[in-house]
């Protein structure tokens, strides 16, 4: 497989580099093909993604352009005058192929060229009128700057440029800039001009500053926000006007430019005429709210009940708990109008997902002109609802796999606007890297459910409003769940419960506090442990093939191998019983493997609770200017520790404490990721990303359990490497899964545009993992000091994507470019080569 997909890489950067060599194949003899466009401001060369814009022809895309030129100029024409001339001569073909696969074929052909001009690009050729447009808009542009004599020239340049190309040098003189001078205002109503007072010192627009037309357009948003946000009701931003006294001749004795903010008085039709309405503050009088509301509903028909200064209508009876619906509602009876109350309302009653989106009035009140009241309509959705989803996965432990779910919701349980939810779900996948009995393609399977009750509060014995209020839309969730795996590993079955708090602060801001998270895994086929570790297995049996003439005869099949379970079990016990008379280093290495089984064919407790913090910048899917954080501390095992010196538990061999027959965990665990995008132009993208990840055991543990502790390589980690295949430390591949408990994790990557919905990448992944703190004495694998720092290893290489929209479907190429498993000056591209490489499938973007 990976062979193949060496073979196609290759083959289509050769078809852009062949293409590519005849790129003026489509112009004419009279025509120049853009090759780059040239932005000089005062001589100086500019790299402004904004100022580029600007400029209407922009040079082609190579592979686009190659891909155009590659097609037919005219495919329908030219196959079925080719198809036309082979027909005449049909008594050879009739031989070879029939008149319908002719045909066939030449419909392709036409489809191909076609798809291959419409996935391409047409030669960008200059064109002076749109390169006048251009210079105009830079012109216009830098007007807006504040340099209104600016002068805009161009020229077509084919000095150094190969045949029929060219490139447009525009040369911008900017002249002397324009600078604000006093401010002054005119607002005719006393409301406006005292919330204007209030707020003017953080104006976007002072005195001494450059002309710049996008901080008057800043400062009138500025202003409208805190205008609805202040009581004035009925806004309109086009109420506000800049006057800007300015003299802009070329022989203009002074560049400043006086301002006069001018808010006009709302204009309102009566009859034929207009009269001018004076701004005044609004104050909500009351607050309705219309619980199951439809368009049929007769208002006269509705009961009513007050709470806490609302008032609530609704028909027959009550379905909700009336502090349930005011707790949603950020709209307070008394308090002056509010725009921002308004959206915060909609946005919590569609968080509680029992209703659909909410339609929220004003009217005035009776006789008054600053006096509001505001109606809430709410309509329930279904209080049953059934889905069912299905997916196609791709994972570390699956080449391939589909997932099914199926969940049923009941919403309102308790009249609070709560929510239960029912879920169950499996997943069948393919695996090459598993050991198991079955031989057919589906080889994993994995099930489970999961039930969840869902508060839309946080639901706590003390009251939490002032530290966490309704604004930050809390959640609770309590949820049950169980999970089956077949043929993954030693199969499990996992059991677990959990108590999550969710709040957010603001549309930025996540914060998630796990108070209860207990799991409980239970290996179930703990006698294919040596079928399943492949690596373990060779060690053991290298050390038992010295003794297959001292040992028990039944270890052995007839290859002289150990039997598995009982052979292995058998040979380790005499070993370390001192049965057979092993040297020491066997004896260390049988116990090491020993230590290794023990510890991944136990089972697991973990009685955690944990925090995460998560907070990301991105503005909506197309900013690629932004970052991403997310931090989280964990604590396992110090309640049942502190029950421990209360009640008497049970514990093993090893003094370690036990719960149901189980020695739980005990660690402190902390993660700490960071992601950083830079838009380089408007299709190049960098992409960083770094992650640290740490669990240190202490008191009843001794190490982390093994689905709480870290491996290196994959597709979404360092791509030079298989998953669990790098580390830990300097070692090479001991282990089968290779794991640990102190992760470091570096990605880099560029991304850049190749043809139509084809992207490309060029990336470098960095890190490895290491034991620390923990059981493991072997010093290959542990940290031990900054030093450890140089075993960190590099893998470096290129990609292909393709956006579906919805997905990207990526493939990965990575080279091990840095591998601290060889001895020191042998560790830089060692493996540097395509034999060596890892090719990695993955769905959307690593990070």
């Amino acid at each position: 497989m990976k062979h193949f997909f060496v073979k196609i890489t290759v083959l289509f950067f050769v078809i852009l580099l062949i293409s590519s060599c005849n790129a003026v194949k489509r112009v004419g003899n009279d025509q120049l093909l853009l090759s780059k466009n040239n932005i000089y401001v005062n001589n100086e060369k500019i790299n402004d993604e904004e100022v580029e814009g600007l400029i209407s022809q922009k040079p082609n895309n190579s592979g686009r352009l190659a891909l155009y030129n590659f097609a037919k100029e005219n495919p329908d024409s030219f196959y079925i005058a080719k198809l036309d001339s082979t027909l005449k001569d049909i008594s050879f073909f009739e031989r070879m192929i029939s008149k319908k696969q002719l045909i066939q074929i030449a419909d392709y052909k036409i489809n191909f060229h076609n798809w291959l001009r419409k996935t391409g690009e047409a030669p960008v050729i200059i064109d002076e009128s749109k390169t006048k447009q251009s210079a105009e808009r830079l012109k216009q542009y830098y007007d807006t700057k504040g340099f209104f004599n600016n002068n805009v020239n161009y020229e077509v340049d084919t000095t150094d440029q190969k045949e029929k190309r060219a490139a447009i040098n525009y040369k911008l003189e900017t002249g002397p800039a324009y600078f604000l001078d006093s401010i002054t205002t005119n607002i005719p109503s006393k409301d406006l001009d005292s919330i204007y007072n209030r707020v003017k010192r953080f104006s976007r627009v002072r005195k001494g500053q450059r002309f710049n037309l996008s901080n008057f357009e800043a400062e009138k948003e500025r202003l409208n926000s805190i205008f609805i946000n202040s009581g004035i009701y009925k806004f309109q931003p086009s109420s506000i006007n800049f006057y800007i006294k300015r003299d802009t001749t070329t022989n203009a004795q002074s560049r400043d430019m006086p301002i006069e903010l001018n808010i006009e008085n709302v204009s309102e039709r009566a009859g034929d005429s207009t009269n001018q309405i004076e701004y005044k503050v609004h104050h909500v009088k009351h607050v309705n709210i219309f619980a199951d509301y439809s368009f049929n509903t007769d208002p006269d028909s509705l009961q009513t009940t007050e709470y806490d200064g609302y008032t609530i209508f609704y028909k027959d009876k009550l379905k909700y708990r009336p502090k349930a619906l005011t707790d949603v509602v950020a709209i307070l009876p008394g308090n002056v109008y509010k725009e921002s109350e308004r959206a915060l309302t909609a946005k919590q009653i569609s968080n509680l997902k029992i209703f659909k989106y909410p339609n929220i009035n004003y009217f005035y009140e009776e006789n008054t002109d600053d006096q509001l009241r505001a109606n809430v309509y709410l309509s329930p959705r279904p209080r049953f609802s059934l889905g069912f989803s299905s997916d196609l996965l791709h994972s570390n432990i699956q080449d391939i796999g589909i997932s099914f779910s199926t969940s049923l919701v009941s919403r309102n349980i308790f009249r609070g606007a709560e929510t239960l939810d029912i879920a169950f779900r499996g997943t069948v996948g393919s695996s090459s890297d598993f050991k198991n009995s079955s031989s057919s393609f589906f080889n994993l399977a994995e099930f489970g459910g999961d039930i969840g009750l869902n508060f839309p509060r946080i639901f706590f014995p003390l009251n939490t409003d002032k530290l966490i209020p309704k604004s930050m839309a809390p959640e609770t969730r309590f949820s049950l769940g169980t999970t089956l795996q077949k043929n993954i590993g030693l199969d499990k079955q996992t059991f677990n419960g959990i108590l999550r708090y969710k709040w957010d602060p603001n549309r930025r801001r996540k914060n998630f506090l796990e108070l209860i998270n207990i799991q409980y895994v239970r290996n179930l086929n703990t006698d294919r442990y040596y079928n399943v570790y492949d690596n373990s297995y060779s060690d053991l049996n290298e050390i038992a093939s010295a003794y297959t003439q001292t040992a028990d005869t039944s270890y052995y099949n007839e290859n002289g191998n150990l039997i598995v379970p009982e052979g292995t079990s058998g040979f380790t016990d005499d070993v370390l019983s001192g049965t057979i008379n092993a040297t020491a280093a066997e004896i260390d290495e049988v116990n090491r493997l020993e230590d290794r089984r023990d510890r991944l064919t136990a089972n697991n407790l973990i009685f955690a609770s944990n925090y995460t913090y998560y907070i990301n910048s991105r503005s909506n899917f197309n900013d690629n200017n932004f970052f991403q954080f997310r931090g989280k501390i964990e604590l396992a095992g110090n309640l049942l520790s502190g029950l421990s010196s209360i009640i008497n538990l049970e514990q093993n061999d090893n003094g370690k404490n036990l719960v149901f027959g189980v020695p739980y965990s005990q660690y402190v665990k902390t993660e700490l990721d960071y992601i950083k995008y830079w838009r380089l132009s408007r299709n190049n993208v960098l992409a960083f990303r770094s992650f640290l990840g740490m669990a240190i055991p202490y008191g009843n543990a001794d190490n982390i359990p093994f689905i709480r502790s870290y491996f290196a390589g994959g597709s979404n980690d360092n791509r030079a490497w298989q998953p669990y295949s790098l580390g830990p430390g300097r070692t090479r591949n001991q282990n089968d899964f290779n794991e640990a408990n102190l992760k470091l994790a570096f990605n880099l990557e560029y991304r850049f545009s190749l043809i139509g919905d084809f992207k490309g990448a060029l990336f470098a992944d960095a890190g490895n993992i290491w034991n620390f703190m923990d059981d493991v004495e072997n010093e290959e694998a542990v940290f031990e000091d900054l030093g450890s720092l140089k075993e960190l290893a590099l893998g470096t290489g290129f990609g292909v994507r393709y956006d579906f929209n919805f997905f990207v479907l990526r493939f990965d190429i990575g080279f091990k470019t840095f591998d601290p498993s060889y001895e020191k000056g042998k560790r830089w591209f060692n493996d540097y080569n395509f034999s060596n490489a890892v090719y990695n499938i993955g769905i959307n973007y690593p990070f």
